[in-house]
């Protein structure tokens, strides 16, 4: 009877259960670090969204709004162009949805495939879905379809509704999402990873959601994105260069491992840069408003992202750095989050208040 007792009184007392505030403010650190809330707890949906590396989502927002208000600018100033919101926004889910699976994908492959090892370099900066005994192979596969399904419902609905065009680009970004790690092709592994990316996050996605919205394409729209689709694949580029050392030792030869780490850097530095000349030409010719030119205000943060560039990874992080042995690449998505960010805002803003420059 007194074991018993001892053994209750030593017991460590059950946790309360997480209130609404606690759950928001974990889901939130989620977001911003893609690891686990530092207290250690977290429901499920956060769980999920360290599953899924939903830090990431916003670049996948960002190329859908970029879509959806080009079109919301065409029909505010020059009209001819009817915008569909509901579709647009079904669209924007639906690229999100995709953006999860492809995360999932990445991982499932790349585990089958012997990539993804305790060791490696996905395992360290954050919890790997099935290494770390979250999940099984079977359930991330089964998540993997569920979320693919989804998509799949969508983009039939949306075919149906719009054009038939729109199979044709959910079916190309499904093609490199899956056979970006998935064999035979395996598409990272041969330095095609980066261009995939570059075409998925701005011609398919920012035209896609453009088509939805309007029932049209027209080119200028495709070649709008591909500023921003710039950003976005030299978030991978860091990747891939924080990466160089583990990928060469298991032959994936992305871009940065043909390149080599110096010119590596100084390819994705051109990359960052290139964005704004592109952009600023686009408002010369009168392709958009003049309101985009907010996106100037990220040159001070890309001037520190080149800077970083300029000079090889650190020995060992500074004290309290989160994502070690990640380096380059959280440098890259602060940059692509600050000048998306002011990009969709000056699309916003040449929507609500067009202004047209004198020689235009």
């Amino acid at each position: 009877m007194a074991t018993t007792s001892t053994t209750r009184a030593d017991a460590a007392p059950a946790l309360a259960p997480l209130t609404l505030g606690e759950r928001l403010a974990g889901w939130k650190e989620t977001f911003e670090t893609a690891n686990p809330p530092r207290s250690g707890r977290m429901d499920a949906v956060g769980k999920w969204l360290v599953i899924t590396r939903a830090a990431v989502f916003p670049m996948t927002a960002w190329s859908g709004m970029i879509g959806l208000l080009l079109a919301v600018g065409v029909a505010s100033t020059s009209g001819g162009v009817t915008v569909n919101y509901l579709y647009a926004t079904i669209a924007i889910i639906g690229l999100v949805v995709s953006h999860a699976a492809n995360n999932m994908i990445n991982d499932y492959f790349d585990t089958t495939g012997g990539v993804d090892t305790e060791g490696y370099v996905r395992a360290l900066y954050a919890p790997h879905p099935i290494l770390s005994g979250w999940v099984t192979k079977g359930r991330l596969r089964n998540a993997i379809l569920l979320t693919t399904l989804i998509d799949g419902l969508i983009m039939l609905y949306l075919a149906a509704a719009v054009s038939p065009l729109v199979i044709a680009f959910a079916l190309a970004g499904l093609f490199v999402s899956v056979f970006y790690v998935a064999p035979p092709l395996r598409l990272k592994h041969h330095g095609l990873g980066e261009p995939g990316v570059f075409l998925v996050w701005g011609p398919l996605m920012i035209g896609g959601t453009y088509l939805v919205a309007t029932g049209e394409i027209p080119a200028w729209v495709l070649v709008f994105s591909l500023p921003y689709a710039l950003l976005v694949t030299s978030v991978l580029f860091g990747k891939h260069i924080d990466k160089i050392g583990p990928d060469t030792k298991l032959g994936i030869r992305t871009m940065p491992v043909i390149l080599g780490e110096a010119r590596a850097r100084g390819v994705n530095q051109v990359l960052m840069t290139a964005f704004y000349p592109i952009v600023v030409a686009a408002v010369l010719v009168g392709w958009i408003g003049p309101w985009v030119l907010l996106v100037l205000l990220a040159a001070p943060r890309l001037l520190i992202v080149l800077r970083t560039y300029a000079a090889p990874k650190p020995e060992t992080p500074p004290h309290g750095y989160l994502g070690w042995p990640l380096w380059f690449v959280g440098y890259a998505f602060v940059h692509t989050r600050r000048a998306g960010g002011l990009l969709t805002l000056g699309l916003l803003l040449n929507a609500l208040l067009p202004i047209t420059l004198p020689w235009l």
